[in-house]
């Protein structure tokens, strides 16, 4: 079998990794060390489709398809979910090697074909019932709304991710590692989760034929929206064989209206990622009696005493089609400012997944933290929040700091001398906001 070197990713490959179209043969591998971290290498490649999305739909419509505010939010949330792989392999994987490991009856062979494909299927079977029960738990559905979060339906929306889900989601796949090699299981994992990227667009309408067995863009606006005949629908990976052959499958009706069904109206990162969890605490307090108090973490999302378990879809609010998503307005000059500083946040991401096995784990922890200032500050800018001032300004400080003792870098080393003037402008400017602000908070008393 072709041996790749550990996260060496073809153009070739890095383009058909995104629709499955890899083969048994360049996918196979001995050892799980030696799997390449496909997800991670994809981010070119999912920033190339992003904006060919972008170009086509302005072809068509004449409007730009992305929103500043509602992309970077579903950006951000993408960058979140991935970071705890900085410190430790994911727990899917760790967990099913050692279950591999210890309870493993019988050992397929890693370089067989028809181990790949019983992989490919035992993954997307796993991940139907993932998705499926992260909609009908409530405890679930609190990581899994993130996904749901966005209004808008384009290849950003794909990417926004829950940092809490894989918490729950490895135990689905567990029995798999009594047969399946851990080697062939970390990669169909990747390859499950990347397809998935592609069909979150809209300027893809039909494809014949495969809408019987693939899941698809027209398959997958249906799971999106928050339409009644939409709740809780469609819940493939790859295939819609399992939704078909389960009963959850709907085909594509009335025009989708996207989203939660009661929106959350915020582009604050922690919050898209967290609030959830809040408000299920607080519904937990106030039921009454444990039976009740269980019901709300282990029912659905709607459920209510007297209600059937998934709740009653009928108290769904009714969409008429009309709906204009959560789009404040904001200043040219900020909507800018917010788009370059994400994309150095962005390379200095890039460069901490490129660069981990080099750095010492306090290093990795402060950039961490740093890109978690960066997309918390930026998201309080979206928001117009009234203490967005300060957070930026001491979050443009901490960066002229991390530029000086080389803890981060420009994107571009060409830029290095421009990248440190425009931090040190936009610290000097959020600084003279604070100071405005201050000066008339004081001038009001």
């Amino acid at each position: 079998m072709a041996q790749l070197e550990s996260g060496d990713v073809t153009f070739s490959q890095g383009t058909r990794m995104l629709f499955y179209l890899m083969t048994p043969n360049e996918t196979s591998f001995s050892d799980v060390d030696n799997v390449p971290r496909y997800v991670q290498k994809a981010t070119p490649f999912f920033i190339g489709l992003v904006l060919l999305e972008v170009f086509v739909s302005w072809l068509k419509t004449g409007e730009l398809l992305v929103k500043v505010n509602d992309g970077t939010t579903s950006l951000s949330a993408g960058m979140i979910s991935r970071l705890p792989h900085v410190f430790v392999r994911s727990l899917e994987v760790s967990s099913y090697i050692y279950v591999w490991n210890n309870y493993h009856i019988l050992e397929l062979p890693w370089d067989s074909t028809w181990t790949w494909w019983l992989a490919f299927l035992g993954v997307d079977f796993g991940y139907y019932w993932v998705h499926r029960c992260c909609h009908e738990l409530n405890i679930l559905w609190a990581a899994h709304q993130v996904h749901h979060s966005s209004e808008y339906y384009n290849l950003t929306t794909a990417l926004r991710q829950s940092v809490t889900q894989q918490c729950a989601s490895w135990v689905f796949y567990l029995p798999m590692a009594l047969v399946v090699p851990p080697s062939v299981f970390a990669v169909h994992i990747q390859f499950n989760l990347l397809y998935q990227f592609w069909i979150h667009t809209e300027i893809i309408r039909d494809l014949g034929p495969l809408e019987w067995i693939l899941n698809t863009p027209s398959h997958h606006r249906v799971h999106h929206g928050r339409n009644l005949y939409c709740i809780d629908r469609n819940y493939g990976g790859t295939l819609i064989i399992w939704d078909r052959l389960f009963g959850t499958f709907t085909p594509e009706g009335d025009k989708v209206v996207y989203g939660l069904t009661h929106p959350i109206n915020t582009f604050d990162i922690l919050s898209v990622q967290f609030h959830y969890y809040s408000y299920l605490w607080e519904q937990f307090l106030k039921a009454d009696g444990i039976g009740n108090k269980l019901s709300i973490i282990f029912k659905g999302p709607s459920w209510a005493p007297g209600k059937p378990r998934l709740g009653d879809h009928a108290e769904v609010p009714i969409v008429t089609g009309e709906e204009v998503p959560h789009n404040p307005d904001w200043s040219l000059g900020l909507q800018v400012y917010v788009h370059i500083q994400f994309l150095l946040v962005l390379g200095v991401y890039n460069d901490l997944f490129a660069t981990q096995n080099l750095l010492s784990q306090m290093t990795i922890l402060l950039i961490t933290g740093y890109i978690l200032l960066t997309l918390t500050s930026l998201g309080y800018i979206i928001e117009q929040r009234p203490n967005a001032a300060v957070w930026e300004a001491l979050r443009c400080l901490i960066t002229m700091a991390f530029y000086r003792f080389g803890y981060v870098g420009p994107v571009v080393s060409q830029l290095a001398l421009a990248t440190e003037v425009f931090v040190s402008l936009s610290a000097l400017y959020w600084g003279v906001q604070c100071f405005t602000q201050l000066t008339g908070k004081e001038k009001h008393h």
